[in-house]
């Protein structure tokens, strides 16, 4: 770092995130060839990161940035369903009613540059100086809307996100990592300089993408993995490049300045799909008008006048209740909620060995929004839920789930933290610290409802 910066009298804070980003890469297999982040580490509290039930980029970015649990913020995925209705919609800003940290330091009168965070499209005017991240579809993409002709005219147009990430096509999908990867970071390394926040907080979502795409070329005990492969040494000087821009950002620090790196999960080898709907047809809780025509998604054959749950897949399965009276062609009567779900939890925990099925307002303390009667994590993330029919003859329960995409979601991600104070060393830490660590930084006042310690602090026993 730097000396400390002249008639600047408040402690800065600057907030990496990489997406998906696992300690097994991080702190192993790619630590020699991080130098940057390797000098940070030495300096800094680190260690695992535990994310939040359940481990996906929504909500997880947004309970680590509020404070707030799933429940509590009614964010279970990237798609919302439309209470009543069997019909989900894509998340947005629109979605979170809880301030974020960002937020936070506006309303005390101090400056925000937020930088790329899912579900931080539609930017909003609360947030001061913001970029949108991923899931952005139309108008401004940035807070003020002047700010976008600015960077396009600097940077090019904005990359919110790789198309297609999923296709096999890795030549250029590693092409466009690497091209949203340095915007991105010229972007925030310019913010940094000339605007000066009080804190930063950019993500990186490209990490995330290299891992879906490419993750049978990154780990070894992957099935599909081939060592020597070019495309093992591209994903790490993929890495390699994300160390540089953060020596570049670390450079302009000040001895005064807190420096966060964070990621939001992990990621893991994905062993195999577990078709969730085909189980449900074949114990008599969803039914289907006609037979699939190979795969195809469930909303095109379910009947929902015979139909009592249905599923969506995803990295885990959330299992809804079609309910008489509170939903569209609901056929289960209310009175039969509680013991569906229990049935329904003992059944999905008896196929698939490992797996936990947790029920919302249990595990969250509150369920708002349309949330899902359960949420099933098959086989401790090893396994990925498929909700598409139509898999092969009879009840073809177990596919392949590992179509282009070899890499599910893992529990723990990463944390580093250095600045003034920060007794540097190894402690494990969740997902809510991290809020709780910039509150107590910044000398922000909340909730006391709200989650999480701060790393500040050494922890209480030690």
């Amino acid at each position: 770092m730097n000396g400390s910066r002249s008639g600047f009298g408040k402690a800065r804070c600057l907030v990496v995130g990489l997406d998906c980003a696992p300690p097994s890469l991080l702190f192993d297999r790619y630590a020699a060839h991080l130098p940057n982040l390797n000098a940070l580490r030495e300096r800094a509290k680190h260690g695992i990161l535990r994310s939040c039930l359940p481990p996906i980029t929504v909500p997880a970015w947004t309970c680590m940035l509020s404070g707030r649990n799933a429940g509590e913020l009614g964010l279970y995925g990237f798609r919302q369903r439309i209470p009543g209705t069997s019909r989900l919609r894509i998340a947005s800003s629109r979605d979170v009613r809880f301030k974020r940290i960002w937020e936070r330091v506006e309303e005390r009168g101090g400056k925000a540059a937020t930088l790329f965070v899912p579900l931080t499209a539609p930017p909003s005017p609360s947030a001061g100086t913001m970029v949108a991240g991923m899931l952005h579809a139309d108008g401004p993409a940035t807070y003020p809307p002047s700010l976008e002709a600015e960077l396009q005219q600097r940077f090019g147009p904005l990359i919110v996100d790789v198309a297609d990430f999923r296709d096999g096509d890795l030549d250029r999908i590693f092409d466009e990592l690497e091209a949203m990867r340095d915007q991105h970071f010229e972007i925030a390394k310019t913010i940094w300089r000339e605007q000066k926040p009080e804190l930063l907080t950019m993500v990186e979502l490209g990490t995330d993408r290299l891992h879906h795409a490419a993750w049978h070329r990154i780990d070894p005990e992957h099935p599909r993995y081939i060592e020597g492969h070019p495309h093992e040494q591209r994903a790490l000087d993929y890495y390699k490049g994300i160390d540089a821009h953060i020596g570049e950002l670390l450079a302009d620090t000040s001895d005064d300045d807190y420096v966060f790196v964070v990621s939001d999960h992990g990621a893991k080898t994905m062993q195999s799909g577990f078709a969730v709907n085909e189980l449900l047809r074949r114990e008599g809780w969803l039914h289907f008008c006609r037979e699939p025509e190979g795969v195809e998604p469930l909303r095109n054959v379910i009947d929902w006048s015979r139909t009592k749950a249905w599923a969506e897949g995803g990295y885990y399965a959330r299992v809804f209740l079609n309910v008489a009276g509170r939903d569209e062609n609901g056929v289960l009567a209310p009175a039969a909620i509680e013991a569906s779900r229990r049935e329904l939890a003992q059944l999905f925990e008896r196929a698939v060995p490992g797996t936990k099925a947790y029920w919302p307002e249990h595990s969250f303390g509150v369920a708002r929004g349309a949330a899902p009667a359960l949420l099933v994590v098959l086989d401790n993330l090893h396994i990925r839920a498929i909700g598409t029919v139509g898999h092969g003859e009879g009840d073809a329960l177990r596919v392949p789930g590992d179509r282009h995409d070899g890499c599910n979601h893992d529990w723990n991600g990463i944390y580093l933290l250095a600045g003034h104070g920060i007794a540097p060393g190894r402690e494990d830490a969740e997902i809510f610290d991290i809020h709780a660590s910039l509150m107590d930084i910044l000398n922000l006042s909340g909730d006391p409802a709200l989650h999480g310690r701060s790393l500040r602090m050494p922890r209480s026993g030690r």
